[in-house]
């Protein structure tokens, strides 16, 4: 390290971090700042627009908070981009962020950090973060990510095209069944005017049903996806979704339908009279579609024991294992992860917060029913998919299966078969 001793002693007394600690984390590839002035970091973030500009009033927070650490902040939305400068021997950025699935696949390749050092010396509450995503945050027994958000999905529905067609809010699956047809119009051409239960993303919309069927897609010695549950959770959306229509029908209703998340985005313009989606879209919808009214429900549970099942994926940090600045990395994502940063970010993004204490703040309360999507983040039938390090083949697959249901080209039986051939080429459990 670079930094005299009296700045070393002002960094660690500001940073909180113990003299031993500091030694375990700085096993990096130097670091630190110089006698001239205080270190310089990278945070090299996925998020652009909005998102990007609440990220950089909280850094701006950040660097005004003290004068040993300046953090840089660059909006870098290019995956890819990430992975390449991770895998390097000379890194481009000392934290950065990414999905909690990603985590067991990156930690067992050796470029992610560890940060159990870091947390015991930044006296970071591991027991507060949402334990569906905790439990992605960990490889080998290590922790190698801690989440700043996560986030649910729930059933949100259009009141207006409900009441149209006299259905009320499905709380079953039978309901739910018997809701799509009423709420799906064609014209004479057969052409889809208007689609009863849309999907902005038909894996996550799959797998969270999967849950909601009692279904699991991973166990303790790797994959599950020919679980009774998931199958079910496939039949069902066939049976329901995809085949009253057609598939072509489908496939060109979905081809033509607006920008996500714009005013043209069929849920917010009436196309769509029912969505699985996360609970950015409060946030999106009183920025975006002011005027429109929705609302939102649990997903139907396929039985009552499984009410409140969902699925949480998490938005988390990490420190590269090449980052030249490591403690310095730690004191930041230690401030990020802390009460009022974290709070400021998730009510700037519309997401849930990573910390179970901050689920109720009165900070969201200006966000339509986001109490609907905390309480789901927080059931026992929350589900999170595993991150290992087979965890982006098994995704790849699982797509590819799941659009072979959508398209009518497999049953599920048949789709998830290819999926369980493939497995055993995965890597290591």
């Amino acid at each position: 390290m670079h930094m005299k001793q009296h700045m070393r002693r002002r960094a660690l007394v500001a940073a909180g971090l113990t003299t031993a600690t500091v030694v375990a984390l700085s096993g990096c590839a130097g670091g630190g700042s110089d006698a001239d002035g205080p270190t310089e970091i990278t945070f090299s973030y996925l998020w652009g627009g909005e998102e990007a500009k609440a990220l950089e009033a909280i850094i701006a927070d950040f660097n005004a908070s003290q004068d040993d650490i300046v953090v840089k902040g660059v909006s870098s939305p290019d995956t890819q981009k990430q992975l390449t400068s991770m895998s390097s021997s000379n890194g481009s950025f000392d934290i950065s962020d990414n999905f909690g699935n990603t985590v067991g696949a990156w930690a067992s390749k050796g470029i992610l950090a560890p940060l159990d050092d870091a947390i015991a010396a930044e006296d970071i509450d591991v027991d507060d973060f949402v334990p569906s995503a905790m439990e992605q945050m960990t490889y080998d027994g290590k922790i190698y990510s801690l989440p700043i958000a996560i986030h649910s999905f729930q059933l949100l529905y259009n009141p207006q095209l409900l009441a149209e067609a006299g259905v009320t809010p499905p709380t079953t699956m039978d309901e739910l069944a018997a809701a799509i047809p009423k709420l799906t119009k064609k014209d004479a051409s057969g052409k889809i005017t208007q689609l009863g239960l849309g999907s902005a993303n038909d894996s996550t919309t799959l797998t969270t049903l999967g849950y909601a069927f009692g279904g699991s897609w991973d166990g303790e010695d790797g994959p599950t996806p020919a679980e009774d549950g998931n199958l079910e959770a496939l039949q069902w959306y066939q049976d329901n979704v995809i085949e009253p229509v057609g598939a072509d029908a489908m496939a060109t209703f979905v081809s033509g339908q607006g920008e996500y998340l714009s005013a043209q985005d069929p849920f917010f313009s009436g196309q769509v009279a029912m969505i699985i989606d996360g609970e950015w879209r409060s946030a999106s919808a009183a920025k975006i579609a002011p005027d429109f009214e929705w609302g939102v429900t649990a997903i139907p549970a396929a039985t009552p024991e499984l009410e409140n099942s969902t699925q949480v994926t998490a938005s988390t940090l990490f420190i590269p294992a090449n980052s030249k600045h490591k403690e310095e990395a730690a004191t930041f994502l230690a401030y990020l992860v802390s009460d009022e940063p974290m709070e400021k970010f998730a009510v700037a993004l519309g997401n849930l917060p990573g910390r179970s204490s901050l689920a109720g703040s009165a900070a969201f309360d200006e966000l339509q029913d986001f109490g609907v999507w905390a309480e789901a983040a927080s059931s026992p039938n929350a589900k999170s998919l595993a991150s290992r390090p087979y965890s982006a083949e098994y995704a790849t697959d699982l797509a590819t299966a799941f659009d072979e249901v959508v398209r009518l080209t497999a049953t599920p039986e048949e789709a998830i078969a290819t999926v369980e051939e493939r497995m055993s080429s995965y890597s290591s459990k």
